[in-house]
C-alpha cells in the first residue's frame, strides 16, 4: 500500500522540493543563466507545468525540476523581466 504525502502549505512543498530545485539551479548557472534562481524555477514550472494538474505525486514534481528546458526557464525569466521594466517605465512617465 502507497502511503500518500501531504504538504499543509506551498511552502512545505516547496521547501520539499528545493534540493531539486538547487540541483537545476546550479546546472543553469554552469550554462551561463547567471541570474536564474530557485524560486524562478519554481515559478515557471507553477505556471507552465502544474497550474492545471491535481493530485501530483512527489516524484513527478521532481522530474518535472529536474528535467525542465533551461531555455525555456530563461524565457519565462527574462519575459518577466521585461513585464517589470515596462511597468516600471510607465509609471516614471506618468509621474513626469
Amino acid at each position: 500500500m502507497e502511503k500518500k504525502l501531504e504538504f499543509k502549505s506551498l511552502s512545505e512543498l516547496y521547501n520539499r522540493v528545493l534540493p531539486a530545485l538547487y540541483s537545476k539551479t546550479k546546472e543553469i548557472k554552469r550554462q551561463g543563466y547567471k541570474y536564474i534562481t530557485e524560486k524562478d524555477i519554481w515559478n515557471y514550472l507553477v505556471v507552465s507545468n502544474w497550474q492545471n494538474k491535481n493530485d501530483l505525486q512527489l516524484y513527478e514534481l521532481i522530474s518535472d525540476i529536474l528535467y525542465s528546458d533551461s531555455f525555456k526557464i530563461n524565457e519565462y525569466v527574462m519575459e518577466k523581466m521585461n513585464r517589470l521594466k515596462t511597468s516600471s517605465d510607465n509609471i516614471d512617465t506618468e509621474v513626469l
